[in-house]
């Protein structure tokens, strides 16, 4: 096989086309003026609600997390922090006074939101009142479904080794499972339908925005005006995404790569759809334009080095990513270069328009972590090329690089208005433990729900099959292994996010923590990004295509 051409005869991977098309080329949205001032109304009546309302208040903890849960809390960021510092502030003295609320709910409420914000309080002191004698909880409880599912939710802030929410955990989700089906307030069915799919700390804050802003709405007790700030917030955010999205695709029309590389997936909307999982607010507009153009050139490279060119054309491809210089693009195969020229592009792009700000150095970051991306898929493909299963430890060590998310939470921070120092990059770069967390989550439940897939297509060994190959395990054990270690990786990111001071900023932590609920969205029943045609086009039509009827 020749590396001058591509070879007809090549394996193409039988990935389903693009959903999508050039869909949004065509949408160019404007919110009116009429909107804007109406939102901007609504704002400020809440705002003033937030500041006025008793922050010692159940009435305070509930307007709290439902403007949360309705994707607004970005308006109110300094009064959302101040409100909750007074409630921990407080909190704390009633633990040590023992002047303690018995209601499982208001308790249960407060504690998830106390940690979602980053306030450590002990579980134990929480919630040793809903215990009996044998440390199990009250039975009597069973009958509170809305207590059961705030402390089922409250569950999912545990860290590793937090005996008393485990036992939470499984006593809430054991009663919810059972009694759901009885339920006869339709409104709260659905709540608790919906959280025992996913809780809302794995939930990406649009998707959960949209599913909640209707259930809220079949609430009766809902506040009419809250509902329809909410509803105007989200088609005025969706416009701007759409306008994004159209950028987004002139970009990708112009480069012709659908037609270029049919062997790799088109699936320029689901990763803008990923990032918007990652931060959706406008600040971070460019942010979100920069990062869905480095995830749609990975998915291409990635696609390339998994299926595609032949171990020959690698080594050519990944010497010219660790050099970074166009020079060097005529000593790859002329089908590689087009890639290698949009990548390179890239990079400069973010380059010049982060210069305009003086940030220009951070791309260095962006760029080391590219590259280092590139060596594991390389490792990957020599191990391919040797016949080599590696071990466990050298398999994963390889492969919580390879798949992305220490690249990807580096190269978030490239376009973000906010000032990030350089030891915050540093830090980054070195692997800490949130980082590899996620990668851990990530590569969990890609390797469980794609391992038998990529088998088929000729891939590299995944962790299921190292550790089969290891340990004389069955399939169905190397499963229970890594579901163990994803659900250890969603531990961790939650400690991570809980001690103050944290090494660095609460934002930079935040953003890996939504790479996490990415994962949790895309890939618990099946790889909603390759088979993107099911589950996954049913969240984006929701997401970027219809506004939410007023």
């Amino acid at each position: 096989m020749t590396t001058s051409s591509p070879n007809k005869s090549r394996p193409l991977a039988n990935f389903h086309s693009t959903v999508w098309g050039y869909h949004f080329l065509s949408y160019t949205p404007e919110i009116s003026i009429q909107e804007k001032v109406e939102i901007d109304e609504l704002e400020e009546i809440f705002r003033k609600m937030l500041v006025e309302t008793c922050d010692n208040s159940t009435q305070k903890l509930v307007l709290i997390d439902t403007i949360q849960q309705l994707g607004v809390a970005y308006h109110f960021h300094n009064e959302i922090k101040t409100s909750i510092q007074n409630i921990f502030d407080t909190t704390i003295s009633q633990l040590h006074s023992e002047n303690i609320d018995g209601n499982l709910y208001v308790v249960s409420l407060r504690f998830r939101l106390l940690r979602q914000q980053g306030h450590h309080i002990s579980s134990a002191d929480v919630f040793k009142q809903f215990m009996d004698q044998d440390g199990k909880f009250k039975e009597t409880l069973t009958n509170d479904v809305q207590g059961l599912l705030s402390l089922y939710e409250a569950s999912h802030l545990r860290m590793r080794d937090e005996e008393i929410l485990e036992e939470a955990l499984t006593f809430a989700t054991n009663h919810l499972e059972s009694i759901v089906s009885n339920l006869s307030n339709n409104s709260l069915k659905v709540e608790v339908t919906e959280a025992l799919k996913q809780p809302i700390r794995k939930t990406l804050p649009r998707v959960g925005a949209r599913k909640y802003i209707s259930t809220y709405e079949h609430n009766d007790a809902h506040n009419h005006l809250l509902l329809k700030f909410a509803k105007l917030d989200f088609n005025a955010l969706q416009k701007l995404h759409q306008s994004e999205l159209s950028e987004l695709t002139r970009w990708w029309k112009d480069l012709d790569f659908a037609n270029k590389y049919p062997h790799a997936r088109d699936r320029l909307v689901e990763c803008y759809f990923w990032i918007l999982g990652v931060y959706f607010e406008p600040k971070y507009s460019r942010a979100r334009k920069m990062m869905a153009k480095v995830i749609k050139m990975t998915s291409i490279i990635d696609d390339t080095y998994d299926a595609y060119a032949t171990f020959d054309e690698l080594v050519p491809f990944t010497d010219a990513i660790q050099r970074w210089d166009i020079s060097v693009i005529d000593s790859l195969p002329p089908y590689m270069r087009p890639a290698y020229q949009a990548l390179i592009d890239v990079y400069n792009e973010m380059e010049q328009l982060l210069a305009k700000e003086g940030k220009s150095d951070r791309v260095y970051y962006a760029k080391y972590e590219m590259k280092k991306l590139v060596r594991a898929y390389f490792k990957e493909a020599q191990w391919l090329d040797a016949r080599y299963i590696p071990k466990c430890e050298e398999h994963m060590k390889n492969a919580l690089v390879s798949c992305g998310y220490m690249m990807a939470a580096t190269t978030s921070l490239i376009g973000m208005d906010e000032f990030i120092s350089i030891e915050t990059f540093e830090w980054i770069i070195n692997e800490p433990l949130i980082v590899r967390a996620a990668s851990i989550i990530n590569r969990g439940m890609d390797d469980i729900i794609g391992h038998e897939d990529e088998q088929l297509r000729g891939h590299v060994a995944s962790s299921i099959e190292c550790y089969m190959a290891e340990y004389g395990a069955s399939k169905q054990e190397a499963y229970t292994k890594y579901h163990k270690e994803v659900v250890n990786g969603w531990k961790d990111i939650n400690k991570e996010l809980l001690f103050r001071p944290t090494e660095v900023p609460i934002f930079v932590l935040e953003r890996v923590l939504n790479f996490a609920r990415v994962m949790d969205t895309l890939y618990k029943e099946e790889d909603g990004y390759t088979n993107s045609k099911g589950k996954l086009k049913n969240i984006i039509n929701l997401l970027l295509v219809e506004p939410v009827k007023i």
